[in-house]
Protein backbone atom coordinates (compact mmCIF):
# COMPACT_ATOMS: atom_id res chain seq x y z
CA UNK A 1 0.00 0.00 0.00
CA UNK A 2 1.59 3.37 -1.10
CA UNK A 3 1.07 5.70 1.62
CA UNK A 4 0.73 9.75 1.43
CA UNK A 5 3.80 11.77 2.74
CA UNK A 6 4.28 15.35 1.85
CA UNK A 7 7.73 17.02 1.32
CA UNK A 8 8.48 17.13 4.51
CA UNK A 9 7.79 13.59 5.56
CA UNK A 10 4.77 13.97 7.28
CA UNK A 11 2.47 10.96 6.88
CA UNK A 12 -0.66 11.97 6.39
CA UNK A 13 -3.70 9.13 7.41
CA UNK A 14 -6.45 11.35 8.51
CA UNK A 15 -9.18 12.87 5.88
CA UNK A 16 -11.26 15.74 7.24
CA UNK A 17 -14.63 15.81 4.70
CA UNK A 18 -17.54 18.01 4.22
CA UNK A 19 -20.13 16.97 3.34
CA UNK A 20 -22.03 20.25 2.97
CA UNK A 21 -21.38 23.76 3.25
CA UNK A 22 -25.19 24.40 4.29
CA UNK A 23 -25.52 25.66 8.13
CA UNK A 24 -28.48 26.47 10.05
CA UNK A 25 -26.33 28.55 12.37
CA UNK A 26 -23.95 31.81 11.64
CA UNK A 27 -21.49 31.97 14.34
CA UNK A 28 -19.03 34.74 14.06
CA UNK A 29 -15.96 32.97 13.54
CA UNK A 30 -17.34 31.10 10.88
CA UNK A 31 -19.63 32.97 8.58
CA UNK A 32 -20.35 36.64 7.82
CA UNK A 33 -23.20 37.91 9.55
CA UNK A 34 -25.66 38.84 6.42
CA UNK A 35 -24.66 34.25 5.26
CA UNK A 36 -23.64 33.05 2.32
CA UNK A 37 -24.90 31.77 -0.56
CA UNK A 38 -25.01 28.01 -0.29
CA UNK A 39 -24.03 25.58 -3.15
CA UNK A 40 -26.71 24.45 -5.39
CA UNK A 41 -27.60 20.64 -5.16
CA UNK A 42 -25.47 19.52 -7.90
CA UNK A 43 -22.18 20.87 -6.53
CA UNK A 44 -22.25 19.34 -3.95
CA UNK A 45 -20.32 15.61 -3.46
CA UNK A 46 -23.11 13.14 -3.66
CA UNK A 47 -23.40 9.91 -1.26
CA UNK A 48 -21.89 7.70 -4.06
CA UNK A 49 -19.50 10.41 -4.76
CA UNK A 50 -18.16 10.62 -0.68
CA UNK A 51 -17.81 6.96 -0.45
CA UNK A 52 -15.67 6.25 -3.33
CA UNK A 53 -13.76 8.78 -2.28
CA UNK A 54 -13.39 7.62 1.16
CA UNK A 55 -12.63 4.38 -0.54
CA UNK A 56 -9.79 5.68 -2.70
CA UNK A 57 -8.21 7.17 0.33
CA UNK A 58 -9.13 4.07 2.62
CA UNK A 59 -6.34 2.31 -0.19
CA UNK A 60 -3.68 5.33 0.05
CA UNK A 61 -3.40 4.18 4.20
CA UNK A 62 -6.13 6.58 5.56
CA UNK A 63 -8.02 5.10 8.68
CA UNK A 64 -9.45 7.99 10.76
CA UNK A 65 -12.40 9.78 8.38
CA UNK A 66 -13.60 12.80 10.57
CA UNK A 67 -17.48 14.07 8.97
CA UNK A 68 -17.78 17.97 8.90
CA UNK A 69 -19.77 20.44 7.06
CA UNK A 70 -21.01 23.49 7.20
CA UNK A 71 -23.49 21.30 9.19
CA UNK A 72 -23.31 17.59 8.70
CA UNK A 73 -26.33 16.47 10.07
CA UNK A 74 -28.48 18.64 7.55
CA UNK A 75 -28.10 16.50 4.95
CA UNK A 76 -30.78 13.62 5.30
CA UNK A 77 -28.64 10.73 4.00
CA UNK A 78 -26.19 11.21 6.93
CA UNK A 79 -26.84 7.98 8.74
CA UNK A 80 -26.16 6.18 5.45
CA UNK A 81 -23.22 8.38 4.69
CA UNK A 82 -21.25 7.05 7.93
CA UNK A 83 -22.91 3.59 8.04
CA UNK A 84 -21.04 3.28 4.47
CA UNK A 85 -17.95 4.84 5.48
CA UNK A 86 -17.74 2.86 7.98
CA UNK A 87 -17.85 -0.65 6.30
CA UNK A 88 -14.69 0.76 3.89
CA UNK A 89 -11.59 -1.63 4.38
CA UNK A 90 -9.23 0.12 6.30
CA UNK A 91 -11.45 3.02 7.95
CA UNK A 92 -11.19 2.72 11.42
CA UNK A 93 -12.64 5.58 13.00
CA UNK A 94 -15.68 7.48 11.75
CA UNK A 95 -16.27 11.02 13.92
CA UNK A 96 -18.77 13.69 13.01
CA UNK A 97 -18.45 17.68 13.95
CA UNK A 98 -21.95 19.40 14.43
CA UNK A 99 -23.46 22.47 15.87
CA UNK A 100 -25.84 19.31 18.08
CA UNK A 101 -28.89 21.53 17.29
CA UNK A 102 -30.57 17.98 15.21
CA UNK A 103 -28.20 15.71 17.64
CA UNK A 104 -30.96 14.84 20.33
CA UNK A 105 -33.12 13.20 17.40
CA UNK A 106 -29.99 11.79 15.35
CA UNK A 107 -27.79 10.91 17.72
CA UNK A 108 -29.22 7.10 17.98
CA UNK A 109 -29.05 6.19 14.43
CA UNK A 110 -25.50 7.43 14.21
CA UNK A 111 -24.50 5.29 17.05
CA UNK A 112 -26.23 2.54 15.31
CA UNK A 113 -24.77 3.07 11.53
CA UNK A 114 -21.16 2.90 13.31
CA UNK A 115 -20.46 6.09 14.56
CA UNK A 116 -17.18 6.41 17.01
CA UNK A 117 -17.24 9.87 18.22
CA UNK A 118 -18.69 13.04 18.26
CA UNK A 119 -17.59 16.63 18.29
CA UNK A 120 -20.08 19.27 19.26
CA UNK A 121 -19.81 22.83 19.24
CA UNK A 122 -20.61 24.44 22.54
CA UNK A 123 -18.93 28.26 23.15
CA UNK A 124 -21.08 29.52 26.23
CA UNK A 125 -23.15 28.08 28.36
CA UNK A 126 -24.77 31.28 28.57
CA UNK A 127 -28.10 31.50 26.56
CA UNK A 128 -28.26 35.09 25.96
CA UNK A 129 -24.19 34.85 24.55
CA UNK A 130 -24.81 31.10 22.50
CA UNK A 131 -27.67 33.40 20.72
CA UNK A 132 -25.33 36.34 19.94
CA UNK A 133 -21.99 33.68 19.05
CA UNK A 134 -24.50 32.01 16.84
CA UNK A 135 -26.95 34.59 15.39
CA UNK A 136 -30.25 32.98 16.50
CA UNK A 137 -29.15 29.53 18.04
CA UNK A 138 -30.70 27.69 21.13
CA UNK A 139 -28.47 26.87 23.40
CA UNK A 140 -31.02 24.20 25.08
CA UNK A 141 -31.06 21.91 21.71
CA UNK A 142 -27.16 21.81 22.32
CA UNK A 143 -27.58 20.66 25.80
CA UNK A 144 -30.43 18.49 24.99
CA UNK A 145 -28.18 16.48 21.91
CA UNK A 146 -25.43 16.16 24.44
CA UNK A 147 -27.48 14.26 27.25
CA UNK A 148 -28.80 11.89 24.25
CA UNK A 149 -25.15 11.23 23.07
CA UNK A 150 -23.90 10.71 26.41
CA UNK A 151 -26.54 8.04 27.46
CA UNK A 152 -25.49 6.35 23.84
CA UNK A 153 -22.02 5.57 25.06
CA UNK A 154 -20.02 6.80 22.07
CA UNK A 155 -16.23 6.32 22.46
CA UNK A 156 -15.65 10.10 22.54
CA UNK A 157 -17.32 13.23 22.94
CA UNK A 158 -15.37 16.34 22.93
CA UNK A 159 -17.05 20.07 23.28
CA UNK A 160 -15.48 22.51 20.87
CA UNK A 161 -14.99 26.34 22.40
CA UNK A 162 -13.63 28.65 20.30
CA UNK A 163 -12.57 31.59 22.70
CA UNK A 164 -13.87 34.95 21.66
CA UNK A 165 -12.42 38.26 23.88
CA UNK A 166 -15.45 39.65 25.47
CA UNK A 167 -17.81 36.72 24.39
CA UNK A 168 -17.04 33.86 26.17
CA UNK A 169 -13.07 34.26 27.58
CA UNK A 170 -14.87 34.44 31.04
CA UNK A 171 -16.34 31.06 30.83
CA UNK A 172 -12.66 29.43 30.55
CA UNK A 173 -13.55 27.73 34.32
CA UNK A 174 -16.81 26.94 33.94
CA UNK A 175 -16.44 24.44 31.20
CA UNK A 176 -13.36 23.19 32.84
CA UNK A 177 -15.61 22.37 36.13
CA UNK A 178 -18.18 20.98 33.20
CA UNK A 179 -15.39 17.85 33.30
CA UNK A 180 -15.97 17.33 36.86
CA UNK A 181 -19.09 15.39 36.54
CA UNK A 182 -19.30 14.90 32.57
CA UNK A 183 -17.26 12.32 30.63
CA UNK A 184 -16.36 15.01 27.56
CA UNK A 185 -13.04 16.71 26.67
CA UNK A 186 -13.95 20.47 26.85
CA UNK A 187 -11.65 21.56 23.90
CA UNK A 188 -10.69 25.29 23.78
CA UNK A 189 -9.85 26.75 20.54
CA UNK A 190 -7.96 29.84 19.03
CA UNK A 191 -9.69 32.02 17.25
CA UNK A 192 -8.34 31.43 13.67
CA UNK A 193 -8.39 34.41 10.96
CA UNK A 194 -9.89 32.54 8.15
CA UNK A 195 -12.87 34.31 6.66
CA UNK A 196 -12.24 37.76 8.70
CA UNK A 197 -10.29 40.74 8.60
CA UNK A 198 -6.96 41.06 10.68
CA UNK A 199 -7.57 43.55 12.21
CA UNK A 200 -11.07 42.56 13.82
CA UNK A 201 -9.06 39.20 14.16
CA UNK A 202 -6.74 41.04 16.62
CA UNK A 203 -9.33 42.64 18.47
CA UNK A 204 -11.33 39.05 19.54
CA UNK A 205 -8.43 36.81 19.58
CA UNK A 206 -7.55 35.30 22.71
CA UNK A 207 -4.01 32.94 23.53
CA UNK A 208 -4.31 29.81 25.28
CA UNK A 209 -1.79 30.42 28.06
CA UNK A 210 -4.06 31.97 30.37
CA UNK A 211 -5.81 28.33 31.29
CA UNK A 212 -3.22 27.41 33.18
CA UNK A 213 -3.16 30.46 35.34
CA UNK A 214 -6.88 30.29 35.80
CA UNK A 215 -6.34 26.56 36.91
CA UNK A 216 -3.64 27.29 39.34
CA UNK A 217 -5.79 30.40 41.06
CA UNK A 218 -8.89 28.57 41.44
CA UNK A 219 -6.56 25.40 43.18
CA UNK A 220 -7.07 23.15 40.72
CA UNK A 221 -4.55 20.21 40.36
CA UNK A 222 -3.99 19.10 36.62
CA UNK A 223 -1.34 16.85 34.98
CA UNK A 224 -1.12 16.22 31.01
CA UNK A 225 -2.60 13.14 29.92
CA UNK A 226 -2.61 11.06 26.44
CA UNK A 227 -6.27 10.84 24.57
CA UNK A 228 -6.03 8.53 21.62
CA UNK A 229 -6.38 10.05 17.90
CA UNK A 230 -6.47 13.83 19.55
CA UNK A 231 -3.51 15.94 17.59
CA UNK A 232 -3.18 18.37 17.75
CA UNK A 233 -5.04 19.15 21.24
CA UNK A 234 -2.83 19.05 24.11
CA UNK A 235 -4.68 17.36 26.68
CA UNK A 236 -5.04 17.60 30.48
CA UNK A 237 -6.77 16.66 33.49
CA UNK A 238 -8.21 17.94 36.56
CA UNK A 239 -7.23 15.59 39.57
CA UNK A 240 -10.57 13.90 40.53
CA UNK A 241 -12.35 14.78 37.75
CA UNK A 242 -14.24 12.52 35.19
CA UNK A 243 -13.63 14.38 31.67
CA UNK A 244 -10.99 16.03 30.50
CA UNK A 245 -9.91 19.89 28.97
CA UNK A 246 -7.66 20.23 25.38
CA UNK A 247 -5.94 23.08 23.95
CA UNK A 248 -5.93 23.80 20.37
CA UNK A 249 -3.36 26.20 19.39
CA UNK A 250 -2.47 26.78 15.98
CA UNK A 251 -1.84 30.98 16.71
CA UNK A 252 0.51 30.61 20.03
CA UNK A 253 1.90 27.19 19.25
CA UNK A 254 1.44 26.19 16.15
CA UNK A 255 1.23 22.29 15.64
CA UNK A 256 2.17 22.54 11.79
CA UNK A 257 5.54 19.91 12.30
CA UNK A 258 3.18 17.24 13.11
CA UNK A 259 0.18 17.86 10.85
CA UNK A 260 -1.09 14.42 9.49
CA UNK A 261 -4.50 16.29 7.65
CA UNK A 262 -5.96 16.32 4.42
CA UNK A 263 -9.76 18.33 4.52
CA UNK A 264 -12.04 17.86 1.23
CA UNK A 265 -14.25 20.69 0.98
CA UNK A 266 -18.18 20.16 0.25
CA UNK A 267 -17.66 20.51 -3.53
CA UNK A 268 -14.42 18.06 -4.28
CA UNK A 269 -11.89 20.18 -3.34
CA UNK A 270 -8.45 18.81 -1.45
CA UNK A 271 -7.00 21.41 0.83
CA UNK A 272 -3.80 20.04 2.12
CA UNK A 273 -3.33 23.57 4.20
CA UNK A 274 -6.48 24.47 6.16
CA UNK A 275 -5.12 28.58 5.45
CA UNK A 276 -3.71 29.04 1.92
CA UNK A 277 -5.56 29.03 -0.98
CA UNK A 278 -4.54 26.30 -2.52
CA UNK A 279 -6.90 23.90 -3.78
CA UNK A 280 -7.18 21.23 -6.21
CA UNK A 281 -10.30 19.46 -7.53
CA UNK A 282 -10.41 15.54 -7.24
CA UNK A 283 -13.93 15.33 -7.25
CA UNK A 284 -13.64 14.64 -11.23
CA UNK A 285 -11.03 11.99 -10.60
CA UNK A 286 -12.81 10.06 -8.06
CA UNK A 287 -13.36 7.22 -10.15
CA UNK A 288 -9.83 6.92 -11.35
CA UNK A 289 -7.52 5.65 -8.94
CA UNK A 290 -4.49 6.42 -10.40
CA UNK A 291 -5.84 9.86 -11.25
CA UNK A 292 -6.49 10.23 -8.03
CA UNK A 293 -3.51 9.14 -6.03
CA UNK A 294 -1.34 11.67 -8.36
CA UNK A 295 -3.81 14.29 -7.48
CA UNK A 296 -3.60 13.63 -3.80
CA UNK A 297 -0.08 13.51 -4.57
CA UNK A 298 0.41 16.96 -6.31
CA UNK A 299 -1.51 18.62 -3.29
CA UNK A 300 0.81 17.17 -0.48
CA UNK A 301 3.90 18.16 -2.46
CA UNK A 302 2.84 21.57 -2.62
CA UNK A 303 1.67 21.58 1.37
CA UNK A 304 3.77 24.05 2.93
CA UNK A 305 5.67 22.85 6.27
CA UNK A 306 3.71 26.30 8.38
CA UNK A 307 0.33 27.84 7.87
CA UNK A 308 1.95 31.40 8.68
CA UNK A 309 -1.47 32.74 9.88
CA UNK A 310 -1.23 35.66 11.35
CA UNK A 311 2.74 36.17 11.28
CA UNK A 312 4.30 39.26 10.03
CA UNK A 313 7.45 36.62 8.98
CA UNK A 314 6.54 35.82 5.57
CA UNK A 315 9.18 34.68 4.34
CA UNK A 316 8.45 30.91 4.39
CA UNK A 317 5.36 31.71 2.36
CA UNK A 318 4.28 29.09 -0.49
CA UNK A 319 1.46 30.67 -1.57
CA UNK A 320 0.83 34.18 -0.40
CA UNK A 321 -3.01 33.87 -0.98
CA UNK A 322 -4.99 32.80 2.11
CA UNK A 323 -7.62 30.78 1.47
CA UNK A 324 -10.95 32.58 -0.26
CA UNK A 325 -13.67 30.11 1.90
CA UNK A 326 -14.87 31.21 4.95
CA UNK A 327 -14.77 28.03 7.85
CA UNK A 328 -17.64 27.04 7.31
CA UNK A 329 -16.61 26.08 3.43
CA UNK A 330 -13.33 23.66 4.52
CA UNK A 331 -15.23 21.89 7.12
CA UNK A 332 -13.06 22.97 9.61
Amino acid sequence: MKKLYDQYERLHDYVRISITDRCNLRCVYCMPKEGLPFFPTDRVLSQDEIVQLITNFAQLGVHKVPITGGEPLLRTDVVDIVRRIKEIDGIEDVSITTNGLFLAKKAKALKEAGLDRLNISLDTFKPEAYKEITRGGNINQVLDGIATASALHFKKIKLNIVLIRGQNDDELLDFINYTKDHDVNVRFIEFMPIGNSLEDWKQEYVALDSVFDLCKQAGLDYHPIDLAGNRPSDNYQVEGYTGSFGLIHPISSKFCENCNRLRITADGYIKACLYWNEEINVRKLIYDFDAFKAGVQRALDNKPLNHEMAMKTTDRIIDKAPTWRHMSQIGG
